[in-house]
């Protein structure tokens, strides 16, 4: 299992995020805090397999709320009950697709031109950025108002809908409701593993992954090998032959280019 369950999932550490230091950076997880998003991306980085597990192979959604079964007791979750977990605000616009239109030009300028670490696109026509990522990017840069429990707890619903094509995700955050049910029995705890953890070593290593997009290094090539001469020579020409080096040929180069791709996603979705 788990590694399908957790795989797209991500933890927010703020207060680690909070140090690092590039100021814009730090203004988009600010963002994310003034949006009322902290309680869900930053809760607690711990998950029950067992329980997860179970939720998922048991889940459905009935009468608008996501039900299952976990060790035959059964559970069922509702929009309000989700939102009051996490204090996500319940107010605000309930679709991407409502984001201004005179804001969706701004950000396709800004995200196009823009040299700031935290705002790329993909080289080339601007379809290469998803739809509802640029829509999200350009929520979180001019911090629209949404109904993130309606958005998010859809997003829930669709992962326990049979046959739906909505990844299974949510680890943490599914793991946090189940906890607040009164007599459930989760099991043992994990914790939620380090690389799915957005922190100020992480981030960093993403802004310099992205940084060295295009830099390529041509490695120095391999010595030429001497082809054996199997034809009689003079014993004059044979000891000069036997003389003589191969060349060696050096080339190494390194060329740097502009960024074809950098990623602005830290809700686990790369881009």
């Amino acid at each position: 299992m788990a590694s399908s369950l957790i795989s797209r999932s991500h933890h927010i550490d703020f207060d680690s995020v909070f140090r690092f230091d590039d100021a814009e950076i730090v203004q988009m997880f600010e963002s994310l805090v003034t949006m009322g998003l902290m309680e869900f991306l930053g809760c607690p980085a711990i998950f029950h397999e067992h329980a997860l597990v179970e939720f998922f192979a048991n889940g459905s959604v009935r009468d608008g709320m996501v039900v299952s079964t976990i060790g035959g007791m059964a559970v069922e979750i509702s929009e309000s009950v989700f939102a009051a977990a996490f204090g996500l605000p319940t107010e605000g616009l309930t679709d991407l697709s409502e984001v201004p239109r005179n804001l969706l030009s701004d950000a396709q300028s800004l995200f196009s031109a823009s040299d700031k670490e935290s705002l790329f696109v993909k080289a080339g026509p601007f379809d290469a950025v998803t739809r509802d990522r640029f829509l999200l990017m350009t929520a979180i840069t001019f911090d629209v108002k949404f109904n993130w429990g309606y958005l998010l707890f859809g997003v829930l619903k669709e992962m326990v809908t049979p046959d739906s094509r909505q990844a299974k995700g949510y680890a943490i955050q599914i793991c946090v409701l189940l906890k607040n049910i009164p007599g459930l029995e989760l099991g043992e705890s994990k914790a939620f593993p380090a690389p799915r953890i957005l922190n100020e070593k992480t981030v960093h290593r993403i802004v310099s992954v992205n940084e060295n997009v295009g830099v390529e290094e041509v490695g120095e090539a391999p010595r030429a090998k001497k082809t054996p001469v199997k034809k009689t020579m003079s014993k004059k020409r044979q000891a000069a032959s036997e003389t003589e080096v191969a060349p060696v040929i050096k080339k190494k180069r390194s060329t740097k280019g502009k960024p074809t791709c950098r990623k602005t996603n830290f809700f686990g979705q790369t881009g």
